[in-house]
């Protein structure tokens, strides 16, 4: 990346107090690596694949029992694709923002915090918000099938984000992952949604689950595309992945499977939460899903 600014997205939930000792510091440290690892669907395995750390001491790293050097922290860092500051207890922003602006939002919630950056890109951005409606949200919720049918309700294309970073990659996203890892997969998806704008002046925009890790990516959308959060309980996302006939997720031990959904659509909340609106699949029929998507986005698809 060089001197290009990243575009990443914090990966942590809260912001870490100030350490005192440097036993508190290096369990920061643990807790924010694999806080970030886990918001970001890595598995231990292709962490330790693309930083060339063994999952042996990356486990030890995240537990806090390994006194991780800078070295070994950048390659990490490099790996998730995320600035380093991201996993160091945090400092103060004080003295990065204007008085002003330091004080209208420093006593705003996170899920404020991240209404009032989608809502100045919207104001800031010289292009008009409204190009369509995106959907969001974990594998599983129903995105694929609800924007399916609300395209041709509509009459409105629909596009699936991952299917345009396989064409613009030539490759699969599995095989994506393995040759280029987190870094190579986000920089095709914001060169996906750049070319989903530039190609259609309306569309329903279907994205990947991980997507809302992504800042700026992320806020692009917020700004460009009534956005909607397609949310189902950790049961029924599994349930329906297994029915779609994927069974990857029972593999091994499925309680630690269950486990890990749980807490990724827990860590994410706040960035899918920043959606324009929320539509609950859970427990309800397909035609009663469509019935309240139509309702909530026919103004933005005319």
């Amino acid at each position: 990346m060089g001197a290009q600014r990243r575009a990443v997205k914090s990966c942590n939930s809260k912001q870490s107090a100030a350490c005192n000792t440097a036993e508190e510091c290096i369990a920061q440290i643990a807790h924010r690596i694999k806080d970030c690892r886990v918001r970001l669907g890595l598995t231990r395995r292709l962490l330790s694949v693309h930083s060339g750390i063994s999952e042996r001491y990356l486990s030890q790293i995240e537990a806090g029992k390994a006194n991780i050097s800078v070295a070994l922290l950048w390659r990490i860092t490099q790996a998730m694709d995320v600035d380093m500051h991201e996993v160091l207890p945090t400092s103060s922003i004080r003295g990065e923002l204007s008085s002003p602006l330091f004080h209208l939002i420093k006593n705003l919630s996170p899920k404020q915090q991240d209404q009032a950056a989608g809502l100045l890109e919207a104001h800031l951005s010289p292009v008009p918000r409204s190009r369509g409606v995106a959907l969001i949200g974990l594998r599983g919720a129903g995105k694929s099938e609800l924007g399916n049918l609300l395209g041709d309700h509509s009459g409105v294309p629909f596009v699936d984000l991952v299917q345009v970073i396989e064409q613009l990659s030539g490759m699969e996203v599995g095989e994506l992952f393995a040759l280029g890892g987190q870094s190579a997969y986000r920089r095709f998806e914001q060169q996906a949604l750049d070319h989903v704008l530039k190609s259609y002046n309306k569309a329903i925009v279907e994205t990947g689950g991980s997507l809302v890790m992504q800042h700026d990516t992320y806020h692009k959308l917020l700004a460009r595309y009534h956005t909607v959060w397609i949310k189902a309980s950790a049961d029924e996302h599994m349930q329906r992945v297994i029915a779609q006939g994927d069974l990857r997720p029972m593999r091994g031990n499925a309680r630690a499977a269950m486990g890990d959904l749980k807490r990724i659509l827990a860590e994410r909340q706040k960035e899918y939460q920043a959606a324009h609106f929320t539509l609950d699949t859970t427990g309800r029929s397909v035609h009663s899903c469509l019935s309240e998507l139509v309702q909530e986005t026919s103004s933005y698809l005319q």
